[in-house]
């Protein structure tokens, strides 16, 4: 009987909340960063202009980038190479995303979530990005329904080779997304809003991974 091949490792894309304050974070943000596997952390600045966002970005970056992660910036297309991060991430679809390929490609990465049918993931898988996001909260914080983005991503998995990020609402989502077919699975306020820390949340989330992914 031929063995089964390892399942492919799924990796932890940790998404920040709106930051306007990095020092403040930065306790909670190290502990994360410490505690697993996390291929790349997305940040969100809150700044009222370039000068100042460019400012928060060049604070966190060396504490990302030197755990190992990538550094992606939500927005702010405009500073995110002279503030040193390693990409952008785009909210709104198709909105912008050609300008930030012309821009960005091939030197840093470029994703996009806010994708709200198949037929516009369809156009985006298109486009030459390097990630798609599916099931992060809209901007108002409601999460879609887990349902809808454990298909989406079987979905994308089935007929796409480019990466899948799924947002996990709570740790119990983690192997369910995985199992889907993400490549990343995102984790926001379930990590910083744990009870137990966000060390304990990326941890528990990192076994749950690496469990799954030794079995056969």
């Amino acid at each position: 009987m031929a063995e089964v091949p390892p399942r492919p490792p799924v990796q932890i894309y940790l998404v920040t909340p709106a930051i306007d304050d990095v020092a403040a974070f930065l306790p909670a943000l190290r502990a994360a960063l410490s505690a697993g596997d996390i291929a790349c952390v997305l940040f969100t600045p809150v700044a009222g202009d370039d000068n100042s966002a460019k400012k928060l970005i060049k604070e966190i970056a060396p504490v990302v980038q030197g755990a190992g992660a990538a550094l992606l910036v939500s927005g702010w297309s405009a500073v995110v190479a002279r503030a040193g991060a390693d990409g952008v991430h785009l909210n709104d679809g198709r909105k912008g995303l050609a300008e930030a390929l012309d821009s960005f490609k091939p030197e840093r990465i470029v994703g996009a979530g806010g994708i709200r049918t198949r037929d516009e993931a369809m156009t985006v898988a298109e486009s030459g990005v390097d990630y798609v996001m599916f099931g992060e909260p809209a901007r108002d914080g409601r999460l879609p329904p887990l349902e809808g983005v454990v298909e989406r991503t079987a979905w994308w998995a089935e007929l796409f080779e480019v990466p899948c990020v799924a947002f996990a609402p709570d740790l119990a989502a983690v192997p369910l997304l995985a199992d889907a077919g993400a490549d990343f699975v995102a984790l926001g306020n379930a990590v910083w809003n744990h009870e137990q820390g966000p060390a304990e949340a990326v941890a528990l989330s990192d076994r749950l991974l690496k469990q799954r992914g030794s079995l056969a």
